[in-house]
């Protein structure tokens, strides 16, 4: 098929049944509405999020050929789950489970969308996020969770994620603040097994208040996994990157439609590079980047 912008379908709520979760598992399906062997994508929301954010991301992936895939997280604030609830120190494990019951319940979700039944590409799937979404998608692509004697935790890892594209995943829990490395266990990741292909979307300006580092702890994912990395740094971009959770929301501090679209480009180029095979997308928008005058980022491959 052509992969020209196209027109998008898409359906939400589509439930699964998620026993053991205290909510079912809410999402929401966009595809084009034409063409066959349809690569997925399930993207990972950042905290407070919902199936409803990401517009730049979503809309743009699937208008380009894509099936994307947005679940709810339990702690979306549109669940209003308290902090007291007993859930709350195992959402970050809920939340890769949520990845995993998607690619359990792809019959289900292409069903839900009229037209979709029979177009979706199974063997071609890739997991995305943002920041919390990020940590949670790269769980599926082999980051482990490192324990209080430093040795890794659970593997994870699902076969049919063979990519990712990790937008302001934070680094490794070395440089955690106390208040991070006390509340926030999970955040010691080792990508030492994260081997899959990924694009590493970071901003030079992104400075966390859950690391003592600056912005280079971004980079940690980029730097300490193996196999073919990509990193794409945004010069100028905080945290949103730009405003990739939605357009004029009220979290983005660094708001720049053409950081956005320089992210829509490249994150696209790269999916279907790694799930098509198609690397002719991806060259030239790495060398457009390399040629630009006054350059929005710059990129490191190994």
């Amino acid at each position: 098929m052509s992969y020209s912008t196209t027109t998008v379908v898409s359906a939400k709520p589509v439930v699964l049944a998620a026993p053991g979760r205290g909510e079912d598992l809410q999402v929401r399906v966009s595809a084009p509405a034409t063409g066959g062997d349809l690569p997925v994508v399930v993207f990972s929301h950042g905290f407070g999020w919902s199936m409803n954010g990401y517009a730049p991301l979503a809309d743009h992936w699937a208008a380009h050929g894509f099936v994307v895939v947005q679940p709810t997280h339990l702690d979306a604030r549109t669940l209003g789950i308290p902090a007291e609830d007993p859930r709350t120190p195992r959402i970050w494990r809920f939340r890769i489970e949520d990845l995993t019951r998607v690619l359990d319940g792809l019959d289900v979700l292409e069903a839900s969308v009229p037209g979709l039944g029979g177009r979706v590409g199974r063997d071609r799937i890739a997991v995305a996020g943002h920041s919390w979404g990020a940590q949670t998608a790269s769980a599926l692509l082999g980051a482990r969770v490192l324990g209080s004697d430093g040795a890794p935790g659970e593997d994870m890892s699902d076969p049919r994620a063979t990519a990712g594209v990790l937008l302001a995943l934070t680094g490794l829990g070395d440089d955690l603040t106390p208040f991070a490395a006390e509340h926030f266990p999970f955040m010691k990741p080792s990508f030492a097994a994260m081997t899959p292909p990924a694009l590493i979307v970071a901003g030079d300006q992104d400075r966390s208040q859950l690391s003592t580092r600056g912005p280079d702890w971004f980079t940690d994912p980029y730097i300490h996994s193996p196999g073919a990395k990509h990193l794409l740094t945004l010069f100028g971009a905080e945290h949103s990157l730009g405003g990739i959770p939605g357009y004029e929301v009220a979290e983005t501090t660094d708001e720049s439609p053409a950081r956005v679209a320089l992210i829509q480009r490249f994150t696209t180029a790269f999916l279907r590079d790694a799930l098509l095979g198609e690397d002719t997308g991806w060259k030239a928008a790495a060398t457009a980047l390399e040629n630009e005058p006054h350059p929005l980022g710059s990129l490191r491959s190994k």
